[in-house]
């Protein structure tokens, strides 16, 4: 169903005459007295009852050719409904996003957590992605594959609402976080391939040391933004666990290996950031977005729809039905 919107004028300066109808339905009130007999009477009184419906509605066929005549001056204007079609063709980009799940990522430094911040960041830089494959990897003492590569971002999404920290065994294996991404990314055909690993901690788990992971990466072409998470100096983080699982918190001091991380990005042509509160994590996002422009080429096909016969019909059937009222209805006058 088309709207006003889409509708446009091939030739509009046209309707510059709508303005002249007022002017002449004035003009012709002004001299009526020229086209129609009247009869002159000393005084009015005892005709207050003849009015008849059709002295009641003796304006009706004015109206109609009025309203005809404004159908045919928009007729003129050559109305069209355009009709676009768009033609996008993206050199997309793979990204895959390794999210930190080790315990320490309850941390409430950042409110109300530390992974919740993260979750909720990711799903706004995967809004701003319409065109590139997006994944996810989770890792904390072991790493696995969360979401596969996918246009889909509503379902990247579920994946991301559904991280939890407890999911794996505990621990901060950085190295196989980025082994498994890389993994999932090695025999990718796009333009541009970019890990995006997230960690506030030491790497401490894994059979796979981070120096080695980014050596793989870089092999394959893979650059790897690293970002730090996490305020400085101590923070309520959980520090056991009860024997129902459940945290105890306590405060301790903040430990991320910011050395590593930079050596990773650097090895592999990306860039280290360290976010220390919500806000900083969104600007980091922001960075690697303006960093990683996906080629788009939109080409808009236009077609129009002429509406002109359309009008010009109506403004015909309206001089009609007033012609066949005026011999009919109103023949004779009021």
């Amino acid at each position: 169903m088309s709207s006003w919107s889409q509708i446009t004028f091939a030739q509009p300066w046209w309707l510059l005459l709508l303005a002249l109808l007022p002017l002449l339905a004035w003009w012709l009130h002004r001299t009526r007295h020229r086209y129609f007999a009247s009869l002159r009477l000393p005084a009015l009184d005892g005709l207050h009852r003849a009015a008849s419906w059709r002295s009641r509605t003796v304006w009706v066929p004015w109206a109609l050719r009025a309203l005809a005549a404004a159908l045919l001056i928009v007729a003129l204007a050559r109305p069209r409904l355009e009709l676009k079609e768009e033609k996008v063709k993206a050199e997309g980009i793979d990204i895959m996003l390794a999210m930190d799940l080790s315990s320490s990522m309850l941390a409430r430094d950042f409110k109300p957590d530390r992974l919740e911040v993260s979750k909720r960041v990711a799903a706004e830089f995967v809004d701003k992605r319409p065109y590139d494959r997006i994944g996810i990897v989770a890792f904390a003492g072991e790493a696995f594959l969360q979401c596969p590569l996918t246009t889909d971002h509503r379902v990247v999404k579920e994946f991301l609402e559904a991280l939890e920290c407890g999911m794996l065994e505990d621990g901060t294996a950085i190295g196989m976080g980025l082994a498994t991404a890389v993994n999932h990314l090695k025999d990718s055909e796009a333009k541009s391939k970019v890990i995006i690993l997230l960690t506030d901690g030491v790497n401490n788990a894994g059979y796979i040391q981070p120096d080695m992971a980014a050596a793989i990466a870089k092999e394959f072409g893979i650059r790897v933004y690293t970002i730090g998470v996490g305020s400085q100096g101590e923070a309520i983080t959980p520090v056991s666990r009860r024997s129902d699982g459940t945290y105890i918190f306590g405060l301790a001091r903040v430990e991320i290996d910011e050395e590593l991380l930079r050596r990773i990005a650097r090895q592999t042509g990306g860039r280290y950031f360290r976010a220390t509160s919500a806000q900083a994590l969104e600007r980091v996002y922001e960075e690697i977005d303006r960093l990683e422009k996906t080629e788009i080429e939109v080409t808009t096909l236009r077609r129009y729809d002429e509406m002109f016969y359309s009008f010009a019909g109506l403004a015909l059937g309206l001089l009609v039905l007033e012609l066949l009222l005026g011999h009919t209805l109103w023949k004779g006058g009021p």
